[in-house]
């Protein structure tokens, strides 16, 4: 009986398991962790409705085009242009909320968040395209075995790299030589108040997070990358100081000769093992990496003619 109905009522099927998988990847890709965003529960619910509104869309353009009804693809144009009113939606929110924190995110830390936000729900468009695909070129479920399938790759699209793929992330003592503060050596700011000193030498946290190559010395010595590892160290263990005292704010400091980066916190909760952890589980911000290393050894063996002539010249010269 209902092997007859799925067989009369074909297309409808394939769109529902388009729909079901669509809005079950974005299920699975949405995360509500420390930073709170999205927050409970209107959040999440604004999230799943376009969720399944990018499921519905994906999966409905199958059966249309299947039909030759080939002004169905506007379908996906319309779903392009509403997704990014999402991320320009995500964008501003974040924005009006960073203006409230103790220690913002950042522009750049905002913008990845605003474009993952708009990735994923693609991803879902994805899921429920291939599952109909599946469902209307064989039979109900292949588009299941696929649709599963789908997730699978969902899933692993949406994991990014974290600051322990690029750098090590080691404990480091706090010195203070009179007024100046030290993490590991590297000179970090003049403290005039002895109470702030002492707050600093009490509560202090210092960690050293060393490159392991030369891409990641320019990507640590982007602001945005460094304003994202005070934020999530302040996010994970709160931070211990009101508004109006810029002495008692996290800061990071970068050393010019070795590359290394010293971070200075002041947490709530002082975990300094499990704050090496958390700074290696720092994700790593897209506009923050740079390949420098690659380019110019490309450029340097494969460099156009006229710049490969001119370097035979002056080493034979």
């Amino acid at each position: 009986m209902i092997g007859h109905w799925i067989q009369s009522h074909r297309d409808l099927t394939c769109v529902l398991l388009g729909t079901f998988f669509g809005l079950a990847a974005r299920l699975l890709m949405l995360r509500s962790d420390y930073r709170q965003y999205p927050a409970h529960p209107h959040g999440l619910i604004v999230n799943l409705a376009l969720g399944m509104i990018a499921g519905a869309l994906g999966s409905v353009a199958v059966p249309a085009l299947y039909h030759n009804n080939y002004t169905a693809i506007t379908f996906l144009s319309l779903a392009a242009q509403q997704f990014r009113e999402v991320r320009n939606m995500e964008r501003n929110t974040l924005t009006a909320i960073d203006k409230q924190e103790l220690v913002p995110r950042g522009a750049a830390y905002i913008e990845g968040m605003a474009v993952v936000f708009e990735g994923r729900n693609y991803l879902a468009i994805f899921t429920a395209l291939v599952t109909s695909l599946a469902a209307m070129a064989a039979v109900w479920w292949i588009g299941v075995i696929v649709g599963a399938f789908a997730l699978g790759c969902a899933l692993f699209f949406m994991r990014g790299k974290n600051i322990g793929r690029v750098a090590e992330v080691e404990q480091a003592p706090i010195r203070l030589d009179g007024p100046n503060v030290y993490v590991g050596g590297i000179y970090m700011m003049n403290v005039g108040l002895a109470p702030d000193r002492e707050t600093i030498a009490e509560r202090g946290v210092g960690l050293l997070i060393t490159p392991k190559n030369g891409n990641s010395r320019v990507t640590l010595a982007n602001l945005g990358q460094r304003q994202a590892i005070l934020y999530d160290l302040s996010t994970r263990f709160g931070v211990y100081r009101d508004d109006g005292e810029p002495t008692l704010i996290p800061l990071a400091k970068l050393s010019l000769e070795t590359g290394q980066l010293a971070v200075l916190a002041l947490p709530r909760e002082r975990e300094p093992e499990l704050a090496v952890e958390a700074v290696r589980n720092v994700p790593l911000l897209e506009s923050a990496v740079r390949l420098p290393v690659p380019a110019n050894r490309k450029q340097l063996n494969g460099g156009s003619h006229g710049e490969n002539r001119s370097r035979r010249n002056a080493e034979q010269g």
